[in-house]
């Protein structure tokens, strides 16, 4: 499954997830989420880096179902593409337990855009190989936040 994902699209979308697994083992390991406020300031620490580096991630995938929309035909791949941006924008605030669950939220919805798109023909073929695996672990590093 994962052999025909291009291997620079691999390596930079497994870097990508490193911030979701930064927050996860700081929110996991206290002593860790200890050292790391002190000597890395709050923004590096669960709940902030997962909360704020998930809702830019968020953004960003919205774009890049825009450029696949491009790739269509019609008006509804558009309207589609932005709905993951304008959930971020709307959705993750308030506290850190339900920012993180519509983050989770956002980010099946967001597979299941991808499984429309990828449908329709406008992806690469191996993308819903690379977007299950990334949406997984990042939905995995989320939702012990969402239930803390």
């Amino acid at each position: 499954m994962f052999k025909s994902i291009p291997r620079a699209p691999l390596l930079l979308g497994l870097a990508g997830l490193l911030p979701f697994l930064w927050g996860l083992a700081t929110l996991m390991i206290p002593s860790l989420g200890n050292w790391a406020l002190l000597t890395l300031g709050g923004r590096f620490t669960a709940p902030f880096v997962q909360l704020s580096y998930g809702t830019v991630i968020l953004s960003f995938m919205a774009g890049v179902l825009w450029g696949f929309a491009t790739r269509d035909d019609g008006w509804s791949g558009y309207a589609l593409s932005v709905i993951p941006a304008l959930w971020a924008f709307f959705m993750v605030g308030g506290g850190p337990t339900s920012a993180a669950m519509n983050l989770v939220i956002g980010y099946l919805g967001l597979l299941l855009l991808d499984l429309h798109f990828w449908q329709r023909g406008v992806t690469p073929a191996w993308w819903m190989s690379l977007r299950l695996l990334l949406s997984a672990i990042v939905v995995a590093s989320l939702l012990p936040l969402a239930f803390s």
